[in-house]
């Protein structure tokens, strides 16, 4: 199997306002909107996320993105009223976890080919 390209889903219950939050949350409107209750914001190359009016599933999703600056990040996020929640050490990287108003969690890490680690 040769996997081309990725799509992270969120559900929400109340697409309007998750999609105000994760404008917020990335910083700019989705890319594409396949439909009226979803939208996409392609973050790399291969991968996507994506916010969905699903009333069943809301608030059940996981994302974990990588990033470049976990710090100049999270200072944005908090200057953006952004609760952050950091996730102890251990053996993995550091990280921050944020949960979205319908309980979606997304989290946070610094990736550690672009930091050297």
């Amino acid at each position: 199997m040769v996997v081309t390209y990725s799509f992270a889903g969120l559900p929400v219950a109340d697409f309007a306002a998750a999609y105000a939050w994760y404008v917020r949350l990335l910083g700019r409107p989705a890319d594409m909107f396949p439909h009226e209750h979803e939208a996409v914001w392609r973050l790399t190359s291969g991968g996507a996320v994506y916010v969905v009016d699903d009333c069943e599933r809301a608030g059940n999703g996981l994302l974990t993105l990588a990033i470049d600056d976990l710090d100049a990040y999270a200072d944005r996020l908090r200057t953006n009223g952004f609760a952050l929640t950091e996730e102890p050490e251990g053996s993995a990287p550091r990280r921050l976890t944020i949960t979205d108003d319908e309980g979606n969690r997304i989290t946070f890490f610094q990736d550690p080919a672009l930091s050297g680690v």
